[in-house]
Formats: C-alpha cells, structure tokens, sequence
C-alpha cells in the first residue's frame, strides 16, 4: 500500500496494491500494521459506518469535538465521490484550508482523515455506497459542522449548486467562524 501525505499534515491518501488476473482482482483494504506505519501513529478503529447515497447527495460537513473527536479511514465501495476535509485544529499552520480527493469504486483509493477535521462528501456518480471506519464511538452531544459553502474555506465542489441534494441539517450548519470548536 502507498500512502502519500496531502498538504494538510496527517491526511493521507492510500492506494492499495491490486492483484489482478482473469478471475478478478484481489487487495488488502486493510492491515493495522501498515496502516500505523504508514500513518505514523497508532490509530484503533472502533466503529464502521456505512451510506448509499444518489448523485448530487451532500453530506457534510461533519465532526465530532473534544474527547469524542473521530480520525475517519474513508473508501467508495460502489461509485464515485468527492471527498473532502477541512483543518479545524486551532493550532495548525493550514486552519479552514481544505483537501478535495477524487475516490471511487475502480480507483479503490482510501482517505486517512485525522481528528480535528470537518468532512464531507458529494456523490457524482447515479449512486455510490460510502464505507468509513472511525477511531472512536459517536456521541450526538459532541457533534460539530461547517456549512458546505462557506465562503472563507471558499470549497471547489466542481458541481452545480441548484443540483445539491442535501439534508435540512446540513443547510442549517454554522460557518467557520460559528462552527463548534474541536478542541
């Protein structure tokens, strides 16, 4: 597995090794070892998630904060979306940058979102099933979101807007300025 850092410290984009051969393909989506060598951390997963969504489907941005705080392993099982994070940790040199990553069924890339990161996705392809394992449990209490337009973290979707298909919630969600502190 390739595991390259994108310019917001601690989020890598892997890429498995695929073998592949008449009857198929064959891959290891995941090794704890690998992964924690090739993070740098120790990271352990706790909860798996997973969502279908229609083309045009928004979800996002989302968070957990304090001592709820998740690091995400995010995949595309069926289709094909946008991923995208954005810095929330107070601290950091790239605070309300963002990191937009293409990740699909047939590029089998994974994204290694840490704590202290919004995250969201947008489908675009008719549909897609979204996978994601999490390093800590939910808790409603401590949920925090970033409105998906906010005009300072200023987010290329490459999408039409009147298109979006997103929930109430996420409509209703704080810009950067108001949005729920991570820490």
């Amino acid at each position: 597995m390739t595991f390259t850092e994108t310019k917001l410290k601690g989020c890598f984009i892997l890429e498995p090794k695929i073998v592949k051969d008449e009857r198929g393909y064959f891959m290891e989506s995941f090794n704890e070892k690998t992964f924690q060598e090739g993070i740098g951390q120790k990271v352990t997963f706790v909860q798996d998630n997973q969502s279908f969504s229609n083309k045009g489907v928004l979800r996002g941005l989302h968070y957990q904060c304090g001592k709820y705080a998740q690091a995400k392993l995010v995949r595309v099982l069926q289709g094909e979306v946008l991923d995208v994070v954005v810095d929330l940790r107070p601290e950091s040199k790239t605070y309300g940058e963002y990191h937009a990553v293409l990740l699909s069924a047939e590029n089998k890339k994974q994204f290694f979102v840490p704590r202290g990161f919004a995250h969201g996705f947008l489908v675009l392809s008719e549909t897609a099933t979204f996978f994601y394992k999490c390093d800590n449990f939910y808790n409603a209490a401590s949920e925090g979101g970033l409105i998906f337009n906010d005009e300072t973290v200023n987010i290329n979707w490459n999408f039409p807007i009147n298109e979006l298909i997103i929930s109430e919630k996420d409509q209703n969600l704080p810009n950067l300025v108001n949005a729920k502190k991570v820490w």
